[in-house]
């Protein structure tokens, strides 16, 4: 069993910042991937930022020189630090990891991705 705790979410001036951070536990062999998505009301979810093994990141353009993913091999958690927040950031964002792990004395390496519960961001003067 793997599960995602999210933290970090809360409300905010334009302009503002914050830091979410999403942490795994279980059995985790290791993290091919990890993404943060968010989604706001009567949208649909998008993807906001990826990272891989290596550290190569992807963004979508909307948030640009304004967020950064990174990661913690060791702790198993992504970080998504948020700067310059504009209105059209609220959403509930929600972290996404592809792992991979091995049962007992089963070599068969298989992959599970995993969904975060979500965190809502608010950005309100």
């Amino acid at each position: 069993q793997v599960q995602l705790v999210e933290s970090g979410g809360g409300l905010v001036q334009p302009g503002g910042s914050l830091r979410l951070s999403c942490a795994a536990s279980g059995s985790i062999s290791g993290i091919n991937a990890m993404a943060w998505y968010r989604q706001a009301p009567g949208k649909q979810r998008e993807l906001v930022a990826s990272i891989i093994t290596g550290g190569t990141t992807n963004y979508v353009d909307s948030v640009k020189g304004r967020f950064t993913i990174s990661r913690d091999n060791a702790k198993n958690t992504v970080y998504l630090q948020m700067n310059s927040l504009k209105p059209e950031d609220p959403a509930v964002y929600y972290c996404n990891i592809n792992l991979y792990y091995y049962r007992s004395k089963d070599p068969l390496r298989r992959y599970l991705e995993v969904w975060g519960q979500g965190t809502l961001v608010t950005v309100s003067s």
